[in-house]
């Protein structure tokens, strides 16, 4: 098959869901699995094949290690500018109130309008963070699929090219996200309103022995709620992937997510969860030298700072600590930005092979010859 055919108007997939190498397959006699067993062709980091929790890590790492220049040059590149943002708006917003630091950090109680610089550039700063984090997190979330799409067919991919399909599918990304979160918030938010109105209600009456009930209440509707978010997130989960693999915009993307969730919850939520907890503890790992680098004392104190120091000698002590916790969080995100998408994409590409067939059309996609007859599969972990 060659490549333009497979990456035409829909990547990963075709009937129903489009027209390229992932988007579906027609269903074999027999699901695909009888006669002999043979292995299944591995042309990139993964057997097409549905999937064990192992096959899923290793893939991966394995995409981590061969396609290591796009990825981490996306994330390096996207989260690094968004982190140069950061402490230009930082330099700035320490100039604003540079000549009124003394003051403020003098003691007493600083004069109430002489807060006001600072209020603001603590509120310009924190909103231009959120911006630029926001669309460097969609760019990167974007990425990955794009990457992972090549890996499991083996085919190469160059930084542009990658640049080039995920901006295009990174607003749909941005729409996913907010309407997913949004699901998440409102019955939160709806009870938390409802519990606030009880409570009002009560204090108003002066029924101060119904506060109790109603505290019970709103314990037991928050330990309800919880889990309600919780499934709501699992259940929504592959909308990300699903907006770049099959070209979806965000609502159809939510609907295929659930779909593809259906009857697989408990192995959606436990793979997701240890993909989220693999790059904490290993962003963490990777913190850590800074942190105690950070901590070696009078590295970032001046030579000649004294026991009252300057707004200026404070300035330089704190800019230098936080810019060595702005490196480590950089060098950290560029895994956890990473990695857990890549685990939830190898995910997303095992549950269409289970549910769908997808082995022989990625096979035909990827230039492999599927062996004619599978026999079981091997035990899934």
């Amino acid at each position: 098959m060659a490549q333009d055919a497979g990456w035409g108007g829909g990547p990963y997939g075709g009937a129903p869901h489009g027209g390229g190498p992932f988007h579906g397959g027609a269903q074999g006699p027999g699901g695909g699995w009888h006669g002999g067993w043979a292995a299944p062709p591995k042309p990139g980091v993964i057997p097409l094949a549905p999937l064990r929790i192992s096959d899923m890590l290793s893939g991966a790492f394995s995409t981590l290690g061969r396609y290591w220049k796009p990825l981490i040059g996306m994330a390096l590149t996207l989260f690094g500018a968004a982190t140069l943002v950061m402490i230009l708006a930082l330099v700035v917003a320490a100039s604003a109130v540079a000549t009124q630091w003394d003051e403020l950090t003098s003691p007493g109680s600083p004069d109430a309008a002489q807060l006001v610089p600072l209020g603001v550039a603590f509120g310009v700063l924190m909103v231009l963070g959120m911006i630029t984090y926001l669309l460097a997190s969609a760019v990167v979330q974007a990425a990955v699929p794009v990457v992972l799409q090549e890996a499991v067919l083996g085919r190469p991919i160059r930084f542009g090219e990658v640049w080039k399909r995920a901006w295009a599918r990174v607003w749909s990304i941005i729409g996913t996200v907010f309407l997913t979160g949004l699901i998440m918030i409102v019955p939160l938010a709806l009870f938390l309103a409802g519990f606030a109105g009880l409570m009002i209600y009560a204090i108003s009456l002066g029924d101060e022995d119904g506060m109790v009930p109603l505290i019970v209440v709103g314990l037991i509707g928050a330990l309800l709620i919880g889990p309600f978010a919780v499934w709501l997130w699992v259940r929504f989960s592959l909308a990300p992937t699903v907006v770049v693999f099959e070209h979806q915009r965000p609502v159809a993307a939510l609907r295929r997510s659930a779909q593809l969730v259906r009857g697989t919850w408990w192995r959606v939520f436990g793979v997701g969860l240890l993909a989220y907890v693999l790059a904490s503890m290993i962003g963490y790992l990777i913190q850590m030298p800074f942190q105690m680098v950070g901590m070696v004392p009078g590295l970032f104190e001046p030579e000649d700072m004294g026991a009252d120091p300057t707004g200026g000698e404070l300035i330089a002590l704190f800019g230098g600590l936080l810019l060595l916790s702005f490196l480590s969080q950089l060098i950290a995100q560029l895994f956890t930005a990473i990695f857990p998408p890549l685990v939830v994409g190898l995910l997303y590409v095992d549950l269409r092979m289970r549910s769908e067939n997808l082995g022989p059309v990625l096979a035909e996609a990827a230039g492999a010859t599927l062996p004619e007859q599978y026999g079981p599969p091997p035990a899934h972990v």
